[in-house]
């Protein structure tokens, strides 16, 4: 018999990894602070929970997706949260972006309750959600993974699941990774193109002559044509990858890692943030870059 789901956070990612969950026919139970996509979950056949600890009693597989650290501490440490009512031998998946300080610090607290936690977070924005195709890194003990990795395959591409380490954080540590990586793409882009319309040249050209080359990226492919239409409707929001970059910060400042260029990238994503694009792509950096050669958004 199938285990049942407890899926606690049902936003721009949240909803759409949910639906896959219970369109392949797992038990799902659902729990989000806004009642719209509780509603709509519910049509597609899951069940509402009161809370995170009804989430628990239920559920004996309860996956997060949060905005940030504290939004996953509440959930799960709460007056009325997941580890008040954890099922001994559940296993917690936390695929929230957050600390991985903080995740070791949970990991023991759900140990302690007789279950095991898994940080999962992915990459591939809202289209991988609605697509399943989101690439997962996983930290955490390898039994706890078999175990969910049916469920992991509901949301993600097979090929894409990637164990980290037994470490509880090692997940978390290299999607701060993958944040960076995609910083240095996305400046660069974004410097790359201002150079090309500084200089009159055809930027759908220049995309179409890089990408058949060396400088060939998802960036460049994906938020190299958002750039050039001006389309900065969020897939991902500016204001989480700033959440992100501090903790990428955080992790550089506590393992003694110098990360200059993305420090630089963090002050280009304050700069769109302050200006009010919070709430727009965070491929939207590159209006930032635009604005600073006195070009055009």
């Amino acid at each position: 018999m199938a285990e049942t789901v407890g899926f606690i956070g049902l936003g721009v990612m949240g909803r759409p990894m949910a639906k896959h969950i219970v369109s392949k026919g797992h038990p799902l139970v659902v729990h989000s602070r806004s009642r719209a996509p509780i509603d709509d979950l519910v049509r597609s056949g899951a069940v509402a929970a009161d809370s995170p600890a009804d989430v628990a009693r239920r559920a004996t597989v309860v996956i997060t997706m949060l905005p940030d650290t504290p939004d996953v501490e509440t959930v799960l440490t709460g007056p009325h949260g997941v580890l008040s009512a954890l099922q001994p031998s559940s296993v917690v998946i936390d695929m929230s972006s957050i600390s991985p300080s903080a995740t070791r610090r949970l990991a023991s607290l759900v140990a302690a309750k007789g279950g095991s936690m898994l940080d999962a977070p992915v990459s591939g924005g809202e289209v991988g959600a609605i697509n399943a195709s989101l690439s997962i890194m996983v930290g955490g003990a390898a039994q706890a993974l078999a175990r969910v990795r049916p469920l992991l395959e509901c949301m993600g591409n097979r090929e894409r699941i990637i164990h980290i380490g037994d470490e509880p954080g090692s997940g978390q540590t290299c999607k701060i990774c993958n944040q960076v990586a995609i910083g240095g793409a996305l400046a660069g882009v974004s410097e790359a193109f201002t150079l090309a319309r500084k200089a009159g040249v055809d930027l759908t050209r220049v995309r179409e002559a890089l990408l058949g080359g060396f400088a060939a990226s998802r960036v460049l492919e994906v938020h190299g044509e958002r750039m050039i239409k001006g389309n900065y409707v969020p897939g991902f929001r500016a204001r989480l990858y700033q959440k992100d970059l501090r903790l990428a910060g955080e992790a550089a400042l506590n393992h003694g890692a110098a990360i200059p260029a993305t420090a630089v990238v963090t002050q280009l994503t304050n700069a769109l943030v302050a200006g009010g694009g919070g709430d727009l792509d965070y491929s939207a950096l590159a209006t930032v870059v635009f604005t600073l050669a006195a070009l055009d958004k």
